[in-house]
């Protein structure tokens, strides 16, 4: 794999000592965190182990939650806590233990949006501020598009933890579709049945101590394209949803708690009815944190449109119909800016 062009590393900025943040990483003056937080805090939902004498108690808290937010913690879901501190574990080590030369190995391509593997820029416009991060992206499913060898196999689990993660993830994804079908009074598989088949992205961002955290982002404000994200954050965290025009920390509840951050397709297919999530990740001068956000979308060639079951003559349609792999294209080459991709789909 060619390395010779790779770009430098946030990571290796870090470790390079910086006093000070190299131009191309200072976001413009109205997209600093430089603001006091709101002291609002995220829904958390458990679904009592997915107990079916209780799903209409989490429906409930969950219509509320998407309604108002697009942003929940779940909790009780089914997957071990010691999974997710398994999936956080061999992500770190990777970051942290792994000699340079051994992660350029795994170097995503640079030229290519949305490429697997080792990388610190996912955008395509060049004239983007830079973000705070480096990433591993693992394509897991179909399984037809999962290639273990082109993750990393260092620590020597790594790749069995990501496979396992994968898995139950996706199926917690599936239970999620499901719950926030019936709590808008679809069938239960109606929101599956229109993202049909996932493709499942997992991405572990790893965010360096920045010298000068007022003026970065690790990740820039944003809403998820797809359908559903499934978000971890270790104990230092770093998350942010935007609720109301002020950005909340989304505070790391450790345990088995999971981030759910609803995403573009799912407040087109609702209507509306439910917003996708506009969140970032801010940095900090002291500590490095991650995050593993798993993402299950359409595949490219699905037309999205808003769900016929909440279309009526006093509910038309929102937004027009797109092919979600155009979409896709659109959020790569233009950049996400809040949700301006949505807003493009707007019928007057």
């Amino acid at each position: 794999m060619e390395v010779a062009s790779e770009p430098t590393r946030v990571q290796t900025l870090a470790q390079a000592g910086l006093t000070q943040v190299p131009p191309q990483y200072i976001q413009p003056p109205h997209n600093r965190p430089n603001h006091p937080s709101s002291s609002s805090a995220v829904p958390s939902i458990t679904l009592f182990g997915l107990d079916p004498t209780r799903r209409d108690t989490v429906r409930t808290s969950m219509a509320q939650a998407c309604r108002d937010w697009g942003a929940f913690h779940v909790t009780d879901h089914g997957i071990p806590a010691s999974l997710l501190h398994d999936i956080k574990r061999v992500g770190l080590t990777f970051f942290n233990d792994s000699p340079g030369q051994d992660k350029l190995r795994y170097a995503c391509d640079p030229t290519s949006a949305a490429s697997e593997g080792y990388g610190s820029r996912m955008l395509e416009k060049d004239d983007t501020v830079l973000d705070w991060r480096d990433y591993f992206d693992h394509h897991t499913l179909p399984l037809t598009r999962r290639d273990a060898t082109r993750w990393p196999d260092f620590p020597p689990e790594y790749r069995r933890v990501v496979a396992e993660y994968s898995d139950q993830i996706a199926a917690l994804a599936r239970e999620l579709l499901g719950l926030i079908s019936e709590s808008l009074g679809l069938k239960t598989q109606r929101l599956e049945e229109a993202v049909g088949e996932f493709y499942q992205n997992i991405t572990i961002s790893y965010y360096p101590p920045c010298p000068q955290p007022e003026l970065t982002l690790g990740l820039q404000a944003h809403s998820d394209f797809g359908a559903i994200t499934l978000l971890v954050q270790d104990e230092v965290g770093g998350l942010e949803v935007l609720k109301d025009d002020e950005w909340v920390p989304v505070t790391p509840l450790g345990g088995d708690a999971i981030v759910v951050l609803l995403a573009d397709q799912t407040e087109m297919m609702t209507n509306g009815k439910y917003k996708s999530s506009v969140h970032r990740a801010i940095t900090n001068s002291n500590r490095p944190w991650l995050s593993v956000a798993t993402f299950h979308d359409p595949a490219k060639t699905v037309k999205v449109s808003p769900a016929s079951d909440l279309i009526s003559q006093s509910a038309p349609p929102l937004y027009r119909e797109v092919v979600y792999g155009d979409y896709v294209s659109s959020w790569y080459t233009k950049g996400p800016e809040g949700k301006r991709n949505m807003d493009a789909l707007l019928l007057e």
